[in-house]
């Protein structure tokens, strides 16, 4: 009789800040980064003090589980990371060991981009051998999903309205990638459809949020690799509304769902910081997290994908 299971994936992240040597070798594939670039992804990580991606998707894999056997499904929830322990290959390693023969894989990024869900997938792939998957490749417009991160927006939203007594605009952002990595590859192959479902999902949860009088999105987290990468980017949006008279903003990062070195320094410290020095008042809400409703989310995508391995 097959055993089903659910794996979750993440990109993975360094516990500390004497890892990330280690760690950029991993994401780099080997390739060498200056020493200046390490140095400064480290400093990033020590003013974060560490990074929990690690330990939230662990949790929230226990959330998705226990909504599972809510649903009737019950099934065991495992968690592969592309660059950190844990890897996917030990994941796919202990599932084997288990017996575990037909899983529902799901990305715990919600836009589909070749850069990441593609990577992932690949990485699934080379380790699987013998097992059947199911493979979400994108849930940037899952209903659930929108209403999570609504939920998290309307309470940071209405308390700085009411702090400022003003309207306040949001600011949606997502991960930028180079853009030699989502443009068409070939003639058959047509551009990544990342930087709209990134907006798509934007667009959702301000149709969702009716307190909201004014949106943008932006792009966040630019690489040190240097060459061109989407945009527009977070510095230059805020350039722009403070120069139209703009004093405070909500920024929600719509792309992470969980905290991590691009929410607790990127956002936190250096949005927060170059804001507030050209007159503007950054307010982040929660980050997604322990929400019930991703949890819910995930699970419905996992149950989704379960059912259809029953075929």
């Amino acid at each position: 009789m097959s055993r089903r299971a659910v794996l979750l994936l993440a990109h993975g992240t360094p516990e500390t800040a004497e890892q990330v040597p280690e760690y950029l070798r991993k994401v780099t594939g080997g390739r060498p980064l200056p020493q200046a670039a390490i140095e400064e992804i480290q400093r990033r990580y020590a003013l974060i003090g560490h990074s929990p991606l690690t330990e939230i998707t662990l949790a929230q894999a226990r959330m998705v589980e226990a909504e599972l056997a809510s649903l009737g499904e019950p099934s065991p929830v495992y968690v592969g990371m592309r660059n950190w322990r844990p890897f996917i290959a030990d994941a796919i390693g202990q599932m084997r060991a288990d017996g575990v023969d037909q899983a529902a894989v799901i990305c715990m990024a919600p836009q589909n981009s070749r850069t990441s869900i593609g990577l992932y997938r690949r990485a699934v792939e080379a380790e699987a051998a013998g097992l059947r998957l199911d493979f979400t490749s994108g849930w940037a417009d899952q209903p659930l999903l929108i209403e999570a991160f609504a939920e998290r927006l309307r309470p940071a939203l209405a308390k700085l309205r009411a702090e400022t007594n003003a309207p306040v605009p949001v600011l949606f952002t997502a991960h930028s990638v180079p853009t030699r990595t989502v443009a068409a590859a070939g003639v058959n192959q047509p551009p990544d459809s990342y930087a709209e479902e990134a907006r798509r999902t934007a667009e959702l949860v301000a149709a969702r949020v009716k307190e909201i009088t004014s949106w943008r999105f932006a792009f966040q987290s630019q690489g040190m690799s240097g060459g061109e990468w989407l945009g527009p980017n977070v510095e230059e949006t805020i350039e722009q509304m403070a120069s139209e008279g703009v004093k405070a903003l909500v920024l929600q990062p719509i792309g992470f769902l969980c905290d991590h070195v691009e929410i607790l320094y990127d956002v936190d410290i250096h949005f927060r910081a170059y804001a507030a020095q050209r007159g503007l008042r950054l307010k982040r809400p929660d980050s997604l997290n322990n929400s019930a409703k991703l949890a819910k989310a995930v699970a419905t995508l996992a149950f989704q994908g379960l059912k259809r391995l029953h075929r």
